[in-house]
């Protein structure tokens, strides 16, 4: 147990060494642990915290690829030394040998325990938000920018395809099953036509994101407009749109004709992701952002209530494809794809190519042409649009449920495509022929995170061997020794998936109880006393404390009703800001009323895969309940504001 309140990232990775000895002592004696031990602390100390976050990921990618694709791991290629007559690095080789052979490919009957402990020691520290250098921030930006001018490679190519699909139109050909560019372009065409047949773009309540804009108004300020763009109100007129009403635009007649309608451009930023750097974010104009929240609200709307989509594509939920890795994995019938930059290689001409027109011009309307890098410098974008824009990721899950739906070679296929994002599953028939269609369109397939043989899976979060989940704890949040409601609440959950109390699988639970108990006083250390879950308190709680690091101090409320205790609870400091009466209506039109929808879905489906939904069946009553649920919000308040990532930790009676 920790003496203090300090928790590095040695004495983590320690004790859950210890752990999966513990877990696997059939195979590691006393010297092995002894070796295992001073070779991470051998490495930790030349290398620096680059072995747990670099290193170590590479070994773990490596073991992904021997499963998912049969490509042997060699030690030698990934900075570890071999075993003698073997590719199996010295390093963890114990349970390295009840996964894979000496050539590096897995075994008849690989150990899913030892596959799902490896993964636990290789990923800890993969998501860890440590600082990131300016050298990798200009690698993210530069990549941002090469795939700019391969979008203009592929643009003869996309030209080609759409002139043969209207030399198609124009002859009267009949639409076949050849599975040729144009071919598949049309049929992708045809099917997103029917789609859009009845959505009117022009039917849409904007509002604003939560996130920041590119022209840097605070929440409060987005309400009072200084510029609109001339191509957004082409669709959208100023007075229908951006105002509460009539009486708003009469009050503001003087302000009205002063608004700008220049076409700003967007802003890059970049934000943590994982140890090969920070993930690039586009933050649009406000003008832009308004619209895009509106339309994207309205074709997640559709694509989740209409028969030809509501089952193979989603946004709101991961629990379809997240399960379907599980079923994958257990099967070896359908496969994980995944795709690389995705958000970035849909081009402006792909969707031109594919969406009706009534729709690409309203999106057009509100899209960014330009973006500014964080150097200053001001590039055009080929792309439909970067990450951050609100009509990224539908018209992005859209375009490849498009064009892989279109290519399928049957109706047993085409229902068993599911989408979110970039995450794709489908039958492993299937699979050469969908990665082939989608980077003739100028997609590119992350093959490396592809999973198309053996019996391993992953999809939107979830890693699965033969059936059993064997996904990682990942750490993301750094640990503080001092008192912050971020390390609070994250380090709570970390103790609990290692102690693996509560979890669904009893047979694969984990049972860390080293690296769990040793989390658990670091935090006792530093905030006293933390409930625990058979206490039933809406406030973060660890699965088991002893009596004594239970809260002590209670009180029975005559309110209520029933015994409550005094602990730390996360909030959100509530900011008042008085804004005039217009702008408060306009965002209560905007954020205030109720959602109009929610979509609540059931087993019974008959357009989709029986098999692949059977396996879901046992989820869709929670799912129906959180759906329901949804659409009711806590009271709303017009002048008051949350900001993102602001909670602090307060003491309350619970």
């Amino acid at each position: 147990m920790v003496p203090n309140k300090s928790l590095d990232d040695i004495q983590i990775i320690t004790a859950l060494l210890h752990d999966v000895f513990e877990t696997h002592g059939e195979v590691f004696n006393c010297k092995s642990r002894r070796l295992t031990l001073e070779k991470v602390n051998e490495r930790r100390a030349s290398e620096g915290v680059g072995f747990l976050t670099k290193t170590l990921p590479c070994l773990g990618k490596a073991l992904e690829r021997a499963l998912s694709s049969n490509t042997p791991l060699d030690a030698n290629l990934l900075g570890f030394d071999a075993l003698e007559e073997s590719k199996l690095p010295r390093f963890l080789g114990e349970l390295f040998g009840l996964v894979l052979d000496s050539s590096g490919v897995p075994l008849q009957e690989p150990s899913a325990l030892a596959i799902r402990s490896l993964m636990d020691i290789l990923y800890c520290f993969y998501k860890y938000e440590l600082p990131y250098t300016p050298e990798l921030e200009q690698q993210v930006v530069a990549a941002f920018e090469e795939t700019e001018r391969d979008l203009l490679t592929n643009e003869k190519t996309l030209a080609a395809i759409g002139l043969q699909v209207s030399e198609c139109i124009d002859r009267g050909d009949r639409v076949d099953s050849s599975t040729e560019p144009h071919a598949v372009a049309r049929k992708a065409r045809l099917l997103l036509q029917e789609l859009f047949a009845y959505f009117d773009p022009t039917d849409i309540k904007p509002k604003h994101g939560p996130g920041a804009v590119a022209t840097k108004q605070q929440l409060w300020d987005k309400y009072l407009w200084t510029n609109i763009s001339a191509a957004i109100t082409e669709s959208y007129p100023q007075d229908a749109y951006f105002y509460a009403s009539q009486g708003h635009v009469c009050d503001h007649l003087s302000a009205f004709g002063l608004v700008g309608e220049a076409s700003l451009p967007a802003r890059v930023i970049l934000v943590p992701k994982d140890a090969r750097g920070p993930r690039l974010i586009s933050c649009e104009p406000v003008d832009n952002q308004w619209i895009q929240q509106g339309l994207s609200q309205a074709v997640v709307k559709l694509v989740e209530a209409h028969p030809l989509t509501k089952w193979n594509v989603f946004f709101t939920d991961q629990g379809p494809n997240q399960r379907g890795a599980l079923l994958g994995s257990s099967t070896g019938k359908y496969v994980t794809l995944d795709l690389k930059e995705a958000s970035d290689r849909v081009s402006l001409d792909l969707v031109r190519l594919l969406f009706p027109p009534h729709v690409v011009a309203p999106m057009e309307a509100c899209r960014s042409t330009e973006t500014t890098l964080p150097d200053g410098r001001r590039i055009k974008l080929k792309k439909f649009a970067p990450m951050g824009s609100s009509l990224c990721f539908p018209i992005m899950a859209l375009t490849i449920w498009a064009i892989l739906t279109a290519a399928a070679p049957d109706e047993d296929t085409r229902e068993s495509i599911l989408v979110y994002g970039d995450d794709v599953i489908g039958p492993t028939a299937f699979a050469e022929d969908a990665m082939k269609q989608l980077e003739t369109f100028g997609l590119k397939i992350n093959r490396s995170k592809s999973c198309t043989s053996g019996f391993y899976r992953e999809s939107c979060g979830t890693n699965a061997f033969k059936g059993i989940n064997v996904t990682p704890v990942r750490l993301r949040t750094v640990w503080n020794d001092s008192r912050t409601p971020e390390v609070y609440e994250s380090w709570i959950a970390y103790a609990n998936s290692y102690s693996g109390r509560g979890s669904d699988d009893i047979q694969f639970r984990r049972s860390y109880y080293n690296v769990s108990n040793l989390i658990a006083e670091a935090l006792h250390a530093i905030y006293g006393a933390i409930p625990t879950m058979d206490m039933n308190l809406t406030c973060p709680s660890l699965y088991c404390v002893s009596h004594e690091q239970k809260p002590l101090k209670t009180r029975t409320s005559l309110r209520f009703q029933k015994k409550q205790y005094l602990v730390w609870e996360l909030k959100s400091p509530v900011i008042n800001q008085e804004m005039d009466g217009w702008s408060m209506l306009l965002r209560y039109f905007a954020e205030g009323t109720p959602s109009d929808y929610s979509y609540v879905i059931g087993p019974g489906a008959t357009t989709c895969k029986a098999e692949l939904w059977d396996f879901h069946e046992r989820h869709f009553e929670a799912y129906n309940k959180y759906a329901v649920a949804s659409i009711w919000k806590q009271p709303f308040r017009v002048r008051s504001y949350t900001r993102r990532r602001s909670s602090i930790l307060v003491r309350r009676w619970r």
